[in-house]
């Protein structure tokens, strides 16, 4: 494909033109209190396949698909990506806003998903050439061969998170709680990696994907094309705090950073940089926080919180006897 304006909804059925009415629908099939979560059962993002373990017995055990979705803007090839194939149009979104080639006041036109050709094309009021952008790759510390651009700390520090922003510990400990009970591809098939837009104690939009930085992209598209507001919400997820991960959030607006996962030093130093609140190694009543603990407010009863249970820990994906 040369040229992704050809590209048109009349040009054959597996060509899809994303509406926001999609998220709609998608949040009245939800039955608990998120907006969007992972659905494990999506044939689509996993298969089953046979071997052997340590004993010598057939087994069979679910392992993650992922398949390469190349992004147009406007006419113009960015990048091709590894994914799990789901909400291309969020992950599109994302990537974009948060490699700062769509402003906070673009007008998206139309985005359209070729299903054949694993290709999202995003059109937008504004005409954009990004040449000389493109040039400036930088292969990130993530899996799947995550990419951002030499200029991603352009407008990194001009960003101010909001000093009002609050995380009750009874909040965190709810939203732990919560996130590793509630079905996901990881559970069901490892390898993959999750992230969680929070209020309060209340978990709202859970995205996955192979790479950590797949997932916050898809989460960035949701608040662009949904509108929703970043300076009382908490990011949590289940990868490293890596620069990237800091990085992003902070371009989000989002002013708490919540990992299960440990820490890197830069990822540290940028957070403090920044006024992030960093918050690692959360697992059960333990938590690790590097920056920003003022808005902390330790309101839980250590006590009557106890510590993970063994199955909800976080853990490879099952198998079974064939």
């Amino acid at each position: 494909m040369n040229d992704a304006k050809t590209m048109t909804p009349e040009s054959g059925d597996h060509i899809r033109t994303v509406r926001r009415g999609r998220a709609k629908a998608a949040k009245g099939a939800v039955l608990d209190e998120f907006l969007l979560r992972p659905d494990p059962a999506d044939p689509r993002l996993s298969e089953r396949v046979r071997g052997r373990d340590e004993n010598n017995r057939v087994i069979e055990t679910t392992v993650v698909v992922e398949r390469p979705l190349t992004l147009f803007l406007n006419g113009q090839e960015i990048v091709t990506m590894m994914t799990i194939g789901d909400y291309p149009e969020y992950l599109a979104v994302g990537y974009l806003r948060n490699q700062n080639m769509l402003h906070p006041d673009d007008r998206i036109t139309g985005i359209d998903v070729d299903e054949e050709l694993d290709v999202v094309v995003v059109r937008t009021e504004r005409e954009t050439d990004y040449e000389e952008k493109l040039k400036k790759k930088i292969r990130t510390s993530g899996c799947a061969q995550g990419t951002v651009f030499g200029d991603l700390m352009e407008r990194f520090d001009e960003v101010r998170l909001p000093d009002d922003a609050v995380l009750r510990t009874s909040w965190l400990y709810a939203l732990s709680r919560k996130i590793n009970t509630t079905p996901s591809l990881y559970l069901e098939a490892g390898a993959i990696h999750g992230c969680v837009l929070c209020h309060a104690d209340r978990p709202l939009i859970y995205m996955e994907d192979v790479g950590r930085h797949n997932a916050v992209d898809k989460i960035a598209g949701y608040m662009f094309l949904e509108g929703i507001a970043p300076a009382d919400k908490i990011f949590y997820t289940t990868g490293r705090l890596t620069s990237e991960m800091v990085i992003k959030t902070v371009q989000m607006g989002i002013p708490i950073l919540v990992s299960r996962s440990g820490f890197t030093a830069w990822g540290v130093d940028l957070a403090r940089r920044a006024g992030l609140t960093l918050i690692g190694r959360a697992k059960g009543r333990r938590f690790i926080v590097l920056s920003g603990e003022g808005r902390i407010v330790y309101d839980a009863d250590l006590a009557a919180v106890g510590d993970e249970e063994a199955r909800h820990q976080r853990k490879a994906g099952r198998s079974s006897d064939a």
